[in-house]
């Protein structure tokens, strides 16, 4: 059937392939603001993302979500808006570090920390288990203890029971 296809059909269908590829890539300005604006914080001290902030009267997500439309309008990428809003209103705008650089640590550090605890708790386990299987059946009597310092030992025990 494809041989049967005329030089003119070929065109077409390659123009349709091409045009499906562009606009699956392409992403409308209203999707990128809200994409944008989910991963800044309010600066008013909310605690809340910019696009979520209710506060009554918030005296600064309007001038942000603004500040927002205009960055994205004027077409720069998604790491140059989230940089230009740090850089005005510092880190702590930023819902989650951008990745790369120092912020790195940020997104490693939790995980090498867990990963190490755990493989410290797995090391400092053997070697009890380790000293354990080591130990001589007189474990209960430390080193240097006589007979008689133990039947004395018993005695203070049995007198000392309820």
């Amino acid at each position: 059937m494809l041989s049967h296809m005329t030089p003119r059909r070929w065109w077409q269908s390659a123009a349709a392939c091409l045009l499906a590829i562009v606009m699956l890539g392409a992403a409308d300005a209203n999707s990128r603001f809200g994409r944008l604006g989910h991963e800044m914080m309010c600066v008013c001290s909310c605690g809340q993302i910019l696009l979520e902030c209710n506060h009554v009267g918030c005296p600064d997500s309007d001038r942000m979500i603004g500040e927002l439309r205009q960055q994205v309008a004027s077409g720069g990428g998604d790491a140059a808006v989230l940089n230009w809003f740090s850089a005005k209103y510092g880190p702590t705008v930023l819902a989650a570090p951008i990745r790369g650089g120092f912020d790195n640590a940020a997104w490693i550090a939790p995980v090498a920390f867990f990963l190490l605890a755990t493989v410290g708790t797995g090391v400092l386990i053997t070697m009890w288990r380790k000293r354990s299987a080591n130990r001589p059946a007189t474990a209960g009597i430390p080193s240097g203890m006589t007979a008689g310092e133990d039947s004395l030992r018993e005695r203070i025990r049995r007198e000392t029971e309820y």
